[in-house]
């Protein structure tokens, strides 16, 4: 029987650890093999605030990925993110001779270190870098110069930052939960690989994860990745208004959010009714589902509106013909798509992971888009050569092996 070749992708979100075990199909698809699941204690806003929660999160994930997929997780491919993640654009330029032969993809390299060469503090790392074009003498619009005859190359980037010590604490929670980290992906390009359509890629998109603790908004245009932000606002800023404008448990606020909360008070009728459970030995009572949905609106109104902001200050709003791209647990809240298009003035759909046969159900979801994405990044980095960048308890090494080389065939 030949062996199956699979990875792990291990989204670790403020409300959620979710674990995906997935091989590749000859087509393409995602072949979903197992997914272990478990809350999350020790995050705020995506950053690790108690590492020992996390490592008993991130274990009893793990545990149930390989118990539902029968297989050894021995490493993972984890995502990234919170509010410490910053995107700057940048660019650099190189001489190249004059070779008969064209560009080497060793000139490729030494553009992209050179401008990947930006001054950030000293407790900040680069992540990513994102090739988004180069320019070939005068030649503009090249998204593979290898082999292009050209004495001059430039090339432009979106490079992702991120503080040191948040992203090293996640490290170190997989590595004592027992598993070493192959490679790192943010986690808005990791939705983007599940949920987004390379047409709408080329065209240009805006997509928004709105989970629990944050809203990471990647912009995408030309088939590349043009910027990044992580808002400091989620799915669980909501949950808590209405736990406390009602005086309800955190847990019952959420599942009230869920079964009976909408975004548009204006689409309810008049004569609908809730139970909300009260705190300690207060007895439940029935308020209309208007007054639950009246504390819902302006927050998720105030939340759109900030994604709004972002996208027009990011000088691309006027690139993303496609729309916007919901995603993220927070994005199945009835109603928030309808609101979104009304708030934005642009097309907006739900976005949820494509391309995959589910052999465990339900992970066509958006709460799952992260996890997903994070997989398929797995499958195409082994495929394309990529080598583990981290091992136990050390530093983020500062190798773009592979993942340039995948950066530039997804964008």
């Amino acid at each position: 029987m030949a062996k199956v070749e699979y990875v792990t992708g291990l989204d670790i979100g403020t409300s959620k650890v979710c674990a995906i075990v997935a091989a590749a199909e000859s087509d393409g698809r995602l072949r979903i093999l197992g997914m272990g699941r478990s809350n999350s204690d020790g995050l705020r806003r995506g950053v690790v605030v108690n590492l020992e929660q996390t490592i008993e999160s991130v274990r009893t994930a793990l545990d149930g990925a390989e118990s539902s997929s029968g297989l050894r997780i021995g490493s993972v491919f984890v995502g990234v993110g919170g509010v410490h993640i910053q995107g700057i654009n940048s660019h650099g330029v190189v001489g190249v001779g004059s070779k008969n032969d064209g560009i080497t993809q060793e000139d490729v390299e030494r553009v992209l270190e050179a401008a990947r060469a930006v001054n950030i503090p000293m407790d900040r790392e680069v992540l990513h870098v994102f090739p988004q074009g180069y320019v070939v003498d005068d030649q503009r619009g090249i998204k593979n110069p290898a082999g292009i005859v050209g004495v001059r190359l430039e090339a432009h980037v979106l490079i992702i930052t991120g503080a040191v010590t948040a992203t090293q604490n996640t490290i170190k929670s997989v590595n004592a939960a027992g598993c070493e980290v192959e490679d790192i992906v943010l986690g808005p390009f990791a939705s983007g690989e599940a949920v987004l359509t390379q047409d709408e890629k080329e065209l240009g998109v805006a997509l928004a994860d709105i989970g629990a603790g944050t809203t990471d908004i990647a912009i995408f245009a030309e088939g590349a990745a043009r910027h990044s932000k992580v808002l400091g606002i989620g799915g669980e800023h909501v949950t808590r208004d209405i736990a406390i404008c009602l005086q309800t448990p955190v847990q019952h606020a959420e599942q009230m959010k869920i079964s009976s909360g909408h975004a548009l008070k204006g689409s309810l009728a008049d004569n609908e009714t809730i139970t909300v459970p009260g705190i300690g030995d207060r007895a439940a009572r029935a308020i209309a589902r208007r007054d639950l949905v009246s504390i819902i609106e302006p927050r998720m109104e105030e939340l759109l509106l900030l994604i709004n902001g972002e996208i027009e200050s990011s000088g691309y709003k006027h690139l993303i013909p496609t729309g916007v791209v919901l995603t993220g647990g927070a994005s199945l809240l009835n109603g928030t798509a309808e609101l979104a298009e009304s708030i934005f003035g642009c097309p907006v759909r739900l976005g949820r992971p494509r391309m995959i046969v589910d052999g465990t159900e339900g992970l066509e979801n958006p709460a799952y888009a992260t996890g997903v994405g994070i997989a398929r990044y797995g499958l195409r980095y082994r495929a394309e050569g990529g080598h583990a960048r981290f091992n136990k308890g050390n530093r983020i090494a500062k190798t773009l092996h592979g993942m340039k080389r995948w950066i530039t065939e997804y964008f």
